[in-house]
C-alpha cells in the first residue's frame, strides 16, 4: 500500500528496486481474510515475487479452465471462473459435478445419477474437498496470500543444491484441515518455488512429507509445476474455452478435442 504523504517535502527518491517492488505488491492484492496483520514484510513481498515468477496476478486471474491428473487417481477440470468442477475417479465409474462455491451439481456413480438428498450432498461436499486438496497440490503459490492465510518469513537455507527463501504458511478458519503447516522454500535465484513440507498440525517437529516442485511448464501465460518427487501431476492443460457440458453432462470429456494453451 503507498501512503500518500501530502505537504512533505525532501522524501527522499525511491530505487528502481523499491520502486519495482511496490509495483508487485500493488498488483498482487491480497484475498479478503489474508492475515496481513500478522504476517511479515519480508515473507509478503517473496509471495508477491512468486507470484510474478509464476506468470503474475494478471495472468493468473484470467486463465480460467485448468485440467490435470492428480497422482494417476482422478481427474479434475476447473473452471476458475464460475467455480464449476469435474471429478472423475479413474480407477471406478464415480464422477462428481459440484459447483465450489454453492455446493449445488450431479454425481454419478455406476452410470447412474444419484437423487437421493443425504446422498447427493454428501458426495458433492466430497467432490468440493478432493478440489480444495488436489488443486492446492497444483497451484498452491498462486495462493500464498490467500484467506485465512499467514505467511512468516523464516530463514534462507539450501535446498536440493540450491540457495532458497523459506516461508511458512499457517490457517485460520479456513479449509478443511485448518490445523495443517507447511514450509515452503523459494528458489532464491528464479522466485519459484522448489519444496514444500506438510506438517499435520502447527507444533509438530517432524513434516509428514517434504517432496520437490520442480519441472515447471508454461501453460498459457502461467507455470505450473507437476513434479511432487515420488508423485506427480500429470496431463497438465490449460484452456480458454470448454463447452457447459463438461460440468453438466455424464459423457466422457475428450479434451484431445479442445485447443490447449
Amino acid at each position: 500500500m503507498v501512503i500518500s504523504c501530502g505537504g512533505e517535502k525532501n522524501l527522499p527518491e525511491q530505487t528502481e528496486n523499491q520502486q519495482a517492488t511496490i509495483e508487485v505488491a500493488e498488483s498482487n492484492p491480497a484475498a479478503n481474510g489474508f492475515n496481513e496483520q500478522a504476517s511479515d514484510t519480508k515473507a509478503i513481498a517473496l509471495a508477491d515475487s512468486v507470484m510474478n515468477a509464476m506468470g503474475g496476478r494478471e495472468a493468473w486471474d484470467k486463465t480460467r479452465y485448468i485440467a490435470w491428473n492428480f497422482f494417476g487417481s482422478r481427474k479434475l477440470i476447473w473452471d476458475k471462473f464460475t467455480g464449476n468442477v469435474r471429478v472423475e475417479n479413474v480407477e471406478n465409474d464415480f464422477k462428481v459435478l459440484v459447483n465450489v462455491h454453492t455446493l449445488e451439481g450431479k454425481v454419478f456413480k455406476n452410470g447412474e445419477e444419484l437423487s437421493q438428498p443425504d446422498s447427493l450432498k454428501k458426495y458433492l461436499t466430497r467432490g468440493k474437498n478432493i478440489w480444495i486438496n488436489d488443486s492446492y497440490w497444483l497451484v498452491m503459490p498462486f495462493k500464498l496470500k490467500d484467506s485465512g492465510v499467514t505467511l512468516k518469513y523464516l530463514s534462507e537455507d539450501t535446498v536440493m543444491d540450491v540457495p532458497s527463501h523459506v516461508l511458512q504458511l499457517t490457517f485460520e478458519e479456513v479449509g478443511v484441515t485448518p490445523e495443517n503447516k507447511y514450509l515452503v522454500s523459494v528458489d532464491k535465484n528464479t522466485n519459484l518455488v522448489n519444496q514444500w513440507a506438510f506438517y499435520r498440525k502447527i507444533d509438530d517437529e517432524e513434516p509428514g512429507f517434504t517432496l520437490p516442485w520442480q519441472d515447471y511448464k508454461k501453460h498459457g501465460d502461467i507455470l505450473l509445476s507437476g513434479n511432487r518427487g515420488v508423485r506427480e501431476l500429470s496431463e497438465i492443460k490449460v484452456f480458454e474455452e470448454l463447452p457447459e457440458s463438461v460440468f453438466t453432462e455424464l459423457a466422457d470429456v475428450d479434451l484431445s478435442k479442445y485447443k490447449a494453451l
